[in-house]
């Protein structure tokens, strides 16, 4: 059955994404909080890293170095922030899920042919799962029943509200703006396939 209701004028608006999270995906993530800290963790440290990656892989390429810098620090931060909030309340960093949803999209990812097209969708992929986090942050600052999680998660939709466009802006840099629009929106296309398909877990497409 369809779970997706049609996604907020404001939202597309802001992050251009075109299915909302199953919205049923809120109320299992209240039922462990250990579970969606620990997830939370795992995603901030992996932002962290990819970040460096693209650092060392277009070291060269000195505005998307000063851009991603600060942008490292910022991540690192908020695993810190996560894994204090675990920490707190006596809950352990678990082991890290396998996450099907940036197994699909690293799918869609061109692996050969020209670097500018390789660069293009590893750009692209991470303003996908920015926009995709800020949007499930939204849901969790709502729909948590803690008052106080809520706020620690509006925190950090507001944070990460930004860091998308800057991949898409490091892309224009480098990139024709008329591929890098083009490309998107088949980005967007095809993230709005994985998230109707992923079950509310996120452990698995069906």
């Amino acid at each position: 059955m369809e779970t997706h209701e049609p996604i907020s004028p404001d939202t597309r608006a802001i992050l251009g994404l075109h299915l909302p999270t199953d919205p049923r995906w809120v109320n299992l993530a209240g039922k462990s909080l250990e579970e969606i800290l620990s997830d939370h963790a795992y995603c901030e440290q992996k932002a962290a890293v990819s970040c460096i990656s693209l650092i060392q892989r277009y070291n060269q390429k000195e505005k998307l170095v000063i851009a991603l810098a600060p942008i490292v620090t910022e991540e690192w931060g908020h695993f810190r922030l996560v894994l204090a909030e675990l920490q707190k309340r006596n809950l352990k960093l678990g082991l890290q899920r396998k996450d099907a949803y940036a197994n699909a999209l690293f799918t869609f990812c061109q692996t050969g042919g020209a670097e500018e097209g390789r660069l293009l969708d590893q750009l692209l992929m991470m303003a996908m799962i920015e926009a995709r986090s800020c949007e499930r942050f939204k849901r969790l600052s709502e729909g948590l029943g803690d008052e106080y999680m809520r706020r620690f998660y509006r925190r950090f939709m507001e944070s990460e509200a930004g860091h998308y466009t800057l991949f898409i802006e490091l892309a224009e840099t480098y990139i024709d703006k008329e591929k890098v629009r083009k490309r998107w929106q088949e980005w967007l296309e095809y993230e709005a396939v994985i998230i109707s398909k992923l079950d509310v877990r996120g452990d698995r497409i069906h």
